[in-house]
């Protein structure tokens, strides 16, 4: 068994799960959506998959099956922008957000919700070395630009880590992994992890099964906390 590592950390990331319209939410770690998503991204796989593809890239339902774990070395803080578009004058005419019914566009406020210098270690556990060798390796030159939820929101170090690729288990790996910033890590403390279990105690709406329908499943998941690594708490 091995387990990928990826590093997120940035100035600014969103994760968002339950999305509508003029507000736009974060989660307090990275979505399996957001992941796979950026995973896509590193391929250069497509949204939307056609059968002829399987020889060129990963189905989407293969990435899916990998068991995922996120720990939490630096939470960051929640912002939010407030943003408007549309509204007053474009050169010579009145420019507004066109609405489906053909009426007068008029101006549209949005609140984005964001998590500030956050950093975290996603885990990526499966039995199939050859997948988790091929990802590792788009990691290192990806295809697309890699982000953080939103495009404009990019990684201030590389997601790709060279020791990335580990022997052991999700929970064994997470455990052992040195923190972002070890300072961050008070002796004797404990870190936040949130682990892909189908016996666990919390749900999470964002397993994609569609990426071009924007179609996303349930995912339970197991919320707890594991001693700093390096540290002698039991």
């Amino acid at each position: 068994m091995k387990t990928l590592l990826l590093r997120l950390e940035g100035p600014m990331q969103s994760w968002g799960t339950s999305s509508r319209f003029s507000e736009r939410d974060t989660g307090l770690e990275p979505s399996k959506s957001g992941v796979i998503g950026l995973l896509c991204a590193a391929l250069g796989k497509p949204r939307l998959e056609e059968p002829t593809d399987t020889d060129r890239w990963p189905e989407l339902s293969r990435l899916t099956s990998i068991r995922m774990g996120v720990r939490v070395d630096r939470p960051g803080k929640v912002g939010v922008d407030f943003q408007t578009a549309g509204g007053g004058r474009l050169g010579h005419r009145e420019y507004g957000v066109a609405k489906a019914d053909g009426s007068k566009g008029e101006s549209v406020m949005s609140w984005r919700y964001y998590l500030q210098d956050a950093s975290f270690l996603v885990g990526l556990e499966s039995g199939e070395d050859d997948l988790l060798q091929h990802l590792q390796a788009a990691l290192k030159q990806p295809v697309w630009a890699l982000s953080l939820g939103r495009k404009s929101y990019v990684p201030s170090v590389p997601v790709f880590l060279r020791d990335g690729l580990q022997d052991g288990d999700l929970e064994t790996v997470l455990g052992r992994y040195p923190l972002a910033d070890q300072a961050n890590g008070e002796a004797g403390g404990r870190v936040r992890v949130i682990l892909d279990d189908p016996r666990g105690g919390e749900v999470r709406a964002d397993l994609p099964l569609d990426f071009a329908r924007r179609r996303f499943g349930i995912r339970p998941v197991r919320v707890e906390s594991i001693p700093t690594p390096g540290s002698t708490l039991k």
